[in-house]
């Protein structure tokens, strides 16, 4: 009679391959910058931004490695995909979303731009899960992204570092700002807007590396 064999403790842990503990870094990354940036609002400290922004670069780094060491090791999975998904969403999606609202993009109209920023990233990942083997090539691997990858989004990061460096964040970011009262508009936010559009675009295709 065949006794079927008890889980072993931690067995879901015991069985990630070395590209999903990358994974996992990038997510962990991602969280550390959210923290941090939370820190440098009850305490601001110029450092704390700076590392919030190293982290994501962190991430974004981890990001491409956890998917080259899994072609090398051929350790593509099902659970992998889903792991690098929700990642990005942390690091590439809440974490830029959060730094935008920090250095200064807090009115109530920036707001829903920024939710929407997110929402589109979540929208983005889990089309591509969904569609991920119709796209790929004989070879399994996905030829293209449909709509811009959420790594892409890195490019908000980098902007609002080059902002903060210059000292133009807060009640001095460009392009000023609109309304009055808790009902303001900053028209940087728009870039948020951009990034999301081209997100969740069908029509845009982007060469996968």
């Amino acid at each position: 009679m065949h006794t079927a064999t008890a889980p072993r403790h931690f067995s879901m842990i015991r069985g990630y391959s070395l590209a999903d503990l990358l994974t996992l870094t990038n997510a962990s990354a991602g969280v550390t910058s959210v923290f941090l940036l939370l820190s440098h609002v009850d305490a601001p400290a110029p450092w704390k931004v700076w590392a919030a922004v190293a982290t994501l670069c962190a991430a974004l780094v981890a990001d491409g490695l956890d998917g080259w060491v899994a072609r090398r090791r051929g350790t593509h999975s099902a659970m992998g995909r889903e792991l690098d998904s929700l990642a990005d969403v942390i690091s590439f999606g809440m974490a830029p979303a959060v730094l935008g609202w920090v250095l200064g993009l807090r009115g109530l109209l920036d707001a829903p731009v920024l939710i929407l920023f997110v929402g589109a990233a979540v929208s983005r990942l889990a089309r591509y899960n969904v569609t991920a083997a119709g796209l790929s090539g004989p070879t399994g691997k996905v030829r293209h992204f449909e709509g811009t990858p959420v790594t892409f989004n890195i490019l908000a990061v980098g902007t609002l570092a080059l902002l903060f460096g210059a000292g133009l964040t807060g009640t001095a970011l460009p392009l000023g700002a609109l309304g009055g009262g808790a009902w303001v508009f900053h028209p940087l936010v728009l870039v948020y807007a951009v990034l999301a559009a081209t997100m969740v675009s069908r029509t845009l295709h982007v060469p996968k590396p």
